[in-house]
């Protein structure tokens, strides 16, 4: 769901990175140096996955993963976004930098949210728990996309076959294999590694 150079406004474009840069500053206070492998991993890992996309219209149709990243990473969620999206805008084009603040922000809202849930469902199973956030995040980002393109031009919402009930309706099989694979990954490392989960005994408190 990456939003190219030149399709939204500029004061969208003004607005979101505003945001943005304050969600990067939140993100970067108080980090300890024994976060930053697992958010560099966490970055490489978003910037892989999400480099597989189908272009629609103004946008993309890609894994995300925004689930995933905000349970392990929690509040340095944003900026491992932020460092994946950059690289992909610079390395390949795939995104843009007029939009780097709009297409962090569609993607580190889900993942703070989807940190607050997983921790707070604690007496759900693992994958459960990863598979409704890994679900979400994907129909949290995509609402997020519909309203900053509509708050640049309505004309994105006209018509059946409008771009946005394209994006819509393509998201939906992306959201429902995130959850799937959200759920599996996080019930996989809370077997093998973990100490990657963030608040590790709430996490595994409700498993079962």
């Amino acid at each position: 769901m990456h939003i190219a150079d030149g399709v939204l406004s500029t004061s969208v474009a003004v607005g979101t990175s505003a945001v943005t840069a304050a969600a990067l500053v939140y993100a970067i206070k108080g980090m300890k140096e024994e976060e930053i492998p697992k958010t560099s991993l966490m970055a490489g890992v978003f910037f892989a996955v999400s480099l597989i996309s189908i272009p629609v219209g103004p946008s993309t149709i890609h894994p995300v993963f925004a689930g995933l990243l905000g349970v392990i990473l929690g509040r340095r969620a944003p900026l491992a976004i932020f460092v994946g999206l950059l690289l992909q805008a610079v390395l390949f084009q795939h995104g843009g930098l007029t939009t780097l603040g709009a297409n962090t922000l569609m993607l580190a809202v889900p993942a703070l949210l989807s940190y607050g849930l997983f921790y707070g469902m604690v007496k759900r199973q693992v994958f459960l728990r990863g598979a409704f956030v890994g679900g979400l995040s994907v129909m949290i980002a995509v609402v997020l996309l519909v309203a900053l393109l509509l708050l640049t031009d309505p004309r994105f919402g006209e018509g059946t076959l409008s771009v946005i009930n394209i994006l819509v309706m393509g998201h939906l099989p992306l959201a429902v294999m995130e959850a799937l694979v959200t759920g599996s990954a996080l019930k996989l490392i809370q077997k093998a590694k973990p100490e990657m989960l963030i608040n590790q005994g709430t996490a595994l408190s409700g498993s079962s």
